[in-house]
């Protein structure tokens, strides 16, 4: 738990336990609403699909978004050799923080929680980035 990679790994399991989660609501409601499933060739096409089965499937295209920019950052600091203690301290927040906006995000999805946790991880990736642009100073 003391190295920056590991954070990784767990907002990777995290990720792929989402994506379980995504299929496990939209195939049952795809089935429910009569959906075939080459009619879902094109965006949106689900859209018909109940708001608890899209804010899952919403939320794993959140993960494979910004959460890029924290992989890349991760493995820069590890290979910078900058993996102090405050360094890995704001990676863990980073994913907990992740992991709490899926988890409102699949569930109440209420937009303004979903917003501050957003907010509080893109900090923890800022004051990261920070960190590691002065070290080049």
């Amino acid at each position: 738990m003391n190295s920056i990679l590991t954070p990784i790994l767990a907002l990777t399991a995290w990720s792929l336990a989402v994506w379980l989660w995504m299929y496990a609501t939209r195939i049952p409601a795809m089935q429910k609403a009569r959906i075939e499933p080459q009619s879902a060739r094109f965006p949106g096409s689900l859209s018909v699909l109940p708001d608890g089965v899209r804010q899952v499937a919403d939320n794993y295209n959140h993960l494979m978004e910004q959460p890029t920019i924290f992989y890349a950052l991760a493995v820069y600091v590890h290979l910078a050799g900058h993996a102090d203690a405050l360094n890995i301290g704001l990676a863990w927040s980073y994913v907990g923080l992740r992991v709490a906006h899926s988890l409102v995000q699949g569930t109440v999805n209420l937009v303004m929680a979903r917003f501050a946790l957003f907010s509080l991880s893109t900090i923890a990736l800022i004051v990261i980035t920070a960190r590691e642009v002065l070290a080049l100073v």
